[in-house]
């Protein structure tokens, strides 16, 4: 048959070309990030040496910023609203330190991945790259900002009297679980924010109330004692909650082991399995559309 017969779908078949930009299947989009690992590692690595690259201080707001947190909310919460009730005098600074730090990780994930398309959208329609990778890589950000705070946090831990011991081995799964979830959140909200950019502007309302209702600042099993039983199971099984309890159960010589769900690691790897599949899944059905309007 002539090529002048064809229509251009059966020319371009016959021909071997595709539709530019197109998604990709699910095996072969993972081969594709894989193959841009290392762009992503750098990229990450990179806007976070930038962050903070007009400060003087530089690179030590990484673990100042969720420190002033930290002591905002002791001095609200700890001195004046008195939240520390149900918690050992000795144990509330590095409870409240651990809180604040791990739910900071997850905040500043689902932040940056709001923004991940929509601020980058030069990026986008200039080059060709599986586009998950900048959700990924600004969640991994987040990780590696985490890790020098980790130090300042132990610090913390062990001027409480909280010596290490093997428990503390277990905040590696706790960190790799939540970056899962925290990787996956990012995605959701990357594909979200890239049709609705005010998203940005709603989310630290969520945000905030998410942190209230998970327990940084305060004894989840203490302050919902006499409420509904249901109420409790939501609030202490909310992935927050579970990730920042166990990360102080690992640090702080197994303290609030009484006071965990049941189950609760079967709910933290549920967590991360759900959201960072599906979130995974949810972000690549809109591959070719992201930068396009």
């Amino acid at each position: 048959m002539s090529d002048t017969t064809l229509s251009p779908a059966d020319l371009a078949a016959k021909h071997g070309l595709s539709v530019s930009g197109a998604r990709p299947g699910l095996s072969a989009y993972v081969k594709q990030l894989w193959g841009r690992r290392h762009f992503i590692l750098s990229f990450s690595s990179a806007k976070l040496t930038a962050q903070y690259s007009e400060a003087k201080l530089g690179q030590i707001w990484q673990v100042a910023t969720p420190l002033l947190n930290a002591l905002v909310y002791y001095f609200i919460f700890g001195v004046l609203m008195n939240a520390k009730r149900g918690i050992d005098s000795d144990a509330y600074i590095p409870f409240l330190v651990t809180g604040v730090f791990l739910f900071t990780f997850t905040q500043n994930s689902l932040m940056a991945g709001v923004r991940a398309i929509s601020g980058n959208l030069g990026l986008v329609r200039a080059l060709h790259f599986p586009r998950a990778s900048l959700p990924i890589s600004f969640a991994l950000q987040q990780l590696q900002q985490l890790l020098f705070s980790m130090i300042v946090l132990m610090i913390v831990v062990v001027s409480s009297g909280f010596w290490p011991g093997m428990t503390w081995l277990l905040i590696i799964p706790v960190l790799a679980l939540q970056f899962v979830f925290n990787t996956g959140l990012a995605l959701i909200f990357a594909r979200l924010g890239s049709k609705t950019p005010d998203l940005a502007q709603l989310m630290p309302f969520i945000m905030r109330t998410w942190m209230y209702s998970s327990g940084v600042m305060f004894s989840l099993s203490t302050v919902l004692k006499g409420k509904p039983h249901w109420l409790k199971d939501i609030l202490q099984c909310n992935p927050a909650a579970v990730y920042m309890d166990l990360a102080r159960y690992a640090l702080m010589d197994g303290y609030g082991g009484h006071a965990l769900p049941p189950h609760v690691w079967a709910l933290a790897a549920g967590w991360a399995v759900v959201v960072g599949g599906l979130g995974f899944v949810y972000f690549w059905k809109a591959e070719e559309r992201y930068g396009r309007g």
